[in-house]
């Protein structure tokens, strides 16, 4: 019988270059649900109780928020972004057959 576990790409994302690297991944695909997964996969990375306390949320609000089903308001985004010591910039869109490549690849890392 073979055993398994399963993969959490938080157990990978241990430095904050990392981090960033994976959210601005999940950005640059444009699919909100997977910039949210994102989000709490490095949340929980860093450790929810902190990220929680610094962003201003309870714990139990940052996981609903962050969950599957959650859609958390941009000021509360912004919130834990600041508390994974992140900040948000913009560019110049790439032209579609870029953003497919990198839809893919950023996927691939999930």
């Amino acid at each position: 019988m073979i055993k398994t576990t399963r993969f959490d790409a938080a157990e990978y994302l241990d430095t904050p270059e990392r981090q960033a690297e994976y959210i601005s991944a999940a950005l640059e695909t444009g699919d909100a649900a997977f910039v949210r997964d994102a989000i709490g996969v490095v949340a929980r990375a860093r450790g929810m109780n902190e990220i929680a306390r610094v962003a201003g949320l309870n714990r139990e609000s940052l996981y609903k928020a962050l969950g599957e089903t959650g859609n958390p308001e941009f000021a509360t985004m912004l919130n834990v972004l600041r508390a994974l010591g992140l900040e948000l910039s913009a560019r110049p869109a790439q032209p579609a057959r870029k953003r497919k490549s990198t839809l893919r690849r950023a996927r691939k890392a999930a």
